[in-house]
């Protein structure tokens, strides 16, 4: 029984959690990537592209929730997040056509494209905090979980409840979802080979008569849907604030590199290794260490890291795969 207990313990604080937040970064990292490969590039400007979405979807979601528009037991933002992606989508065109463009015809070297979206990145955060301010900004509604700790403990008649959050379990489902249709979509439609064929080989791309501003243009839409979905995701499982986006680019960084950048399938394995290694890592014992070996009392939290430190855990996660493995784990493109 006092094992039992544990599991739910660790299901509760670590394995939904981290599958929750690993989704995210996943989504994250999968943007990042597309960006890597095709336009060649280390677009630093990600986060705030997220937090752009994700502000656009929760403005659209407040107008819908004052008109008495509800999705039921869902987030009504889920029916506000095709604005929030056509907004984002807009905007990311406008960017590149304004500003990446120039430098993409001048050929510019991948280090100077990576500086060039550092300046947008502060320029879209910036804006974003301009428009719906600094503070949290809690937009989710619909049901709060799928089931209770207290609806468990009465279930199962266990110690430990088990309690799963609505946002939790929505964050898995459409993850997977995006994910199979990116995966379709690059594997069996035309415009999909025709993206991967310019990752792989541009010169021979271009000569097979493949327009690469229509390959750019579809890239930066499909970006722009995985950020927003992402951003929208993580501020409904959480809270939304603008600094935090930008936080979150090294954990999507982190991810995107250890699975291999340039590497879809690496991206989403990334997303999970370090997603549940920051939960690990920061995640206190000591409960779980009570039912497993009841007749011993730590004195302590039995933690290696404190919460506040669980972005150390993804640098030093990168630091290591750039020593050791430079292509990460699915072999993408070196850095």
């Amino acid at each position: 029984m006092d094992l039992l207990n544990a599991l739910v313990a660790l299901a509760n604080f670590v394995i939904v959690p981290g599958l929750a937040y690993g989704s995210q970064l996943a989504l994250g990292a999968l943007g990042v990537t597309l960006i890597y490969g095709i336009l060649r590039f280390s677009n630093f400007a990600h986060g705030d592209t997220m937090a752009f979405g994700a502000m656009s979807t929760i403005l659209f979601t407040w107008w819908l929730q004052s008109m008495g528009v509800s999705f039921g037991p869902l987030p009504t933002a889920l029916l506000a997040l095709p604005v929030g992606i056509a907004a984002t989508a807009l905007l990311v065109l406008l960017i590149d056509k304004s500003v990446y463009r120039f430098y993409r015809e001048q050929k510019a070297k991948p280090v100077i494209l990576v500086i060039i979206s550092m300046g947008v990145m502060f320029v879209m955060n910036g804006l974003v905090r301009f428009i719906i301010g600094v503070d949290d900004q809690r937009f989710a509604d619909g049901e709060r979980f799928i089931i209770t700790a207290r609806e468990f403990k009465e279930m199962t008649g266990l110690d430990e409840g088990l309690a799963i959050k609505s946002t939790a379990a929505l964050t898995v489902v459409v993850a997977i979802i995006v994910v199979a249709f990116l995966f379709w979509f690059l594997n069996k439609t035309r415009t999909g080979k025709s993206m991967r064929a310019f990752s792989d080989n541009e010169d021979l791309a271009l000569l097979s008569g493949i327009n690469p501003e229509r390959v750019v243009m579809i890239t930066w839409i499909i970006v722009a849907g995985l950020a927003t979905i992402a951003g929208v995701l993580y501020g409904l499982d959480k809270s939304f604030k603008p600094f935090t986006y930008f936080q979150l680019l090294l954990p999507i960084f982190a991810a995107a590199i250890v699975g291999g950048l340039g590497s879809p399938i690496g991206a989403i394995a990334g997303g999970f290794v370090i997603a549940f290694s920051e939960v690990l890592i920061t995640y206190a014992f000591k409960k779980v260490a009570g039912y497993v070996f009841p007749a011993w009392e730590p004195d302590g939290l039995i933690q290696l890291l404190s919460t506040d430190y669980k972005f150390a855990v993804s640098f030093s996660i990168l630091i290591i795969v750039l020593l050791f493995r430079p292509t990460g784990l699915f072999r993408g493109k070196a850095l």
